[in-house]
């Protein structure tokens, strides 16, 4: 940054919330009554939050090269990411020359057991994973922190020899345990 010892933030493809970042004042905005005297600010708006989707859904697009695509939803968090970002590149499918199929299927992950990170990780849910074979895959996950989990799902994915795989984020969070992963689109940094 000019005039400034900080290091600049690496944006890549998201959006990066500097941990000095006091959020937006509550007076700019609407919210619902039941959440009066819980909040004290906006960290990111509504929209902007749209607008990124829409971003990640032409990229993603743009990544895959319209072709159909096997969706894996990461329950719980991520299914309402999941829905506006599928809704996106259903959009684009439509609005473009050629139609792009998507199946969406819903896994759970569990890496912990009473809050302590286990070895293994287990796949609740979803079809048979041997179906993912010669498929473009996405993955849709609310947040990724250290990337362990994630990593290991890749790791059980890949067996089953799909066409690509790619992983889509809303939040990546900033944390000195992370091993490195990054998703290959993701909303922002937080």
């Amino acid at each position: 940054m000019a005039g400034s010892s900080e290091e600049a933030p690496d944006y890549g493809r998201g959006v990066v919330i500097l941990d000095n970042w006091p959020g937006y004042d509550l007076n700019l905005f609407t919210y619902p009554q039941h959440y009066y005297g819980d909040l004290e600010y906006v960290l990111i708006p509504h929209g902007i939050i749209v607008d990124r989707i829409e971003r990640l859904a032409k990229d993603i697009m743009k990544d895959i090269g319209y072709c159909d695509i096997m969706v894996l939803c990461v329950l719980k968090g991520g299914y309402k990411f999941c829905a506006d970002l599928v809704e996106h590149l259903k959009s684009i499918s439509r609005n473009s020359d050629r139609f792009v199929s998507m199946k969406v299927d819903f896994i759970r992950l569990k890496s912990y057991r009473n809050d302590q990170s286990m070895d293994e990780m287990q796949i609740i849910g979803g079809e048979d994973l041997s179906t993912l074979a010669g498929k473009n895959v996405l993955i849709v996950e609310d947040v990724v922190g250290t990337g362990r989990t994630m990593k290991a799902l890749l790791s059980s994915i890949e067996k089953y020899k799909p066409n690509m795989i790619k992983v889509a984020s809303l939040l990546v969070k900033r944390t000195p345990r992370s091993d490195g992963f990054r998703p290959d689109s993701h909303m922002c940094d937080q």
